[in-house]
């Protein structure tokens, strides 16, 4: 059992209260002043929020990745789990995120050819051409509102990561259903009791059409990445059959989700912030520093899932082996101990380094691919949408502990 005193100041923090669900900053600025380690007896769960404790336990073996088969061993092995649920957790444990060296090694060096900066830069052409034909259509309905979520940010970042696995283009829009579904699963939804069961059902049909996927590229190999994770399977056993699968399922939802959101809450916080949208126009040169600055001020990683794999002091806590841990990424990107003003959007930003994508062996393979959509997107989207601003005060954001995103992003703009 953890017990410890509470400062009665965080005492009442919950990270999921509709409050916090908006804006979570106050809330983590408070845990990482008075309760920097923080056990939640709500979430069963320590949370740690300042930067030094959060990058030194991204790089710390004992804070292990592998959260996923200690949660079935201990919940779904019984006769009594659904085995949908179940079958759900077993495509999960398979995905490399979830991973500890060696298989975390293993599945890394096979994708990471393909994630480099230079292999995605070639794609450059590619994602703006996509991003102004969402844009020409957005214009062309002449309604001067859109939503800039599911008329944009989604559909081109799907798009990007479907058509590098070698999804067919009309099947593109079914991912959105199927990765809302799973996002309760992957992403901490505590807040639905239904999030393993709604998580389950959309996992079952994306892995049932990635499986027919497979069999199709199988008989027709193409110059994509399924293609090449059936050739490494095929190669000396280097990925299962069931990795191939749960690899693509990775890489569909992982590869737009997280740059969804990074484009919807970047064009929100510029939007919000009139002066640091007119240095970017000024000067288009400033856009590198302007998404890091994004993914610090307000990125789409909130916190980063860890489980114990032995005791560890942290603070003059007892973290226990088997306890689970949310390293608040957000929290530590809002430290004022390594960043000046951190409340403060400032695109020209040079001091201290953002955990936005993760540090040491986890670090985002994605983060060259997100870096070049967000640095597309972000930038046509203010160009191109005269006089673009949020339709409504109060948006809605994804009730969950590891993730930041808007559910819709409605907006308005002049209609030419």
């Amino acid at each position: 059992m953890t017990t410890h005193h509470i400062d009665p100041r965080v005492a009442d923090v919950d990270l999921l209260s509709p409050e916090a669900v908006a804006d979570p900053y106050p809330a983590l600025a408070l845990l990482r002043e008075h309760d920097p380690v923080h056990w939640s007896t709500k979430y069963r769960s320590w949370f740690v929020t300042r930067y030094d404790d959060v990058d030194e336990a991204l790089r710390d073996p004992r804070f292990s990745s592998d959260r996923i088969t200690p949660y079935r061993r201990a919940k779904l092995d019984g006769p009594d789990a659904d085995p949908g649920v179940r079958a759900a957790f077993g495509v999960l444990e398979d995905w490399m995120v979830f991973k500890d060296p060696p298989d975390h090694t293993r599945l890394r060096k096979l994708l990471s050819r393909a994630f480099t900066p230079r292999a995605v830069d070639r794609m450059r052409p590619r994602v703006a051409e996509l991003a102004d034909e969402l844009l020409d259509g957005v214009l062309a309905a002449g309604t001067g509102r859109a939503d800039l979520i599911h008329d944009y940010a989604y559909p081109l970042t799907a798009s990007v990561i479907a058509e590098m696995l070698g999804v067919p283009r009309r099947d593109h829009p079914r991912f959105k259903d199927w990765s809302d579904q799973i996002t309760g699963l992957v992403f901490g939804g505590m807040g639905d009791p239904n999030r393993h069961v709604t998580g389950a059902n959309g996992m079952a049909e994306l892995t049932e059409y990635l499986t027919e996927l497979v069999r199709e590229h199988e008989r027709n190999p193409a110059d994509d990445l399924l293609s090449a994770l059936i050739s490494a399977r095929d190669e000396g056993d280097a990925l299962s059959q069931d990795e191939v699968i749960s690899t693509g399922v990775l890489l569909l939802f992982a590869g737009h989700e997280t740059t969804t959101n990074l484009i919807g809450s970047g064009l929100l916080a510029l939007l919000r912030r009139p002066d640091q949208r007119a240095l970017l126009a000024a000067d288009p040169s400033l856009v590198g520093s302007a998404v890091d600055e994004l993914l610090r001020y307000d990125g789409p990683a909130k916190s980063v899932a860890r489980v114990m794999a032995e005791d560890v002091e942290l603070r003059g806590r007892r973290l226990r082996r088997g306890q689970r841990v949310f390293l608040c990424t957000a929290a530590a990107n809002r430290d004022p101990a390594v960043f000046e003003a951190p409340d403060r959007l400032d695109i020209t930003r040079r001091q201290g380094r953002h955990l936005g994508f993760g540090v040491g062996l986890h670090y985002c393979l994605g983060a060259p691919l997100a870096r070049l959509e967000a640095s597309v997107a972000i930038p046509r989207a203010l160009e191109r949408l005269p006089e673009l601003a949020p339709a409504e005060d109060r948006l809605r954001w994804h009730p969950v502990l590891l993730t930041r995103g808007l559910i819709e992003f409605p907006v308005r703009f002049a209609a030419r």
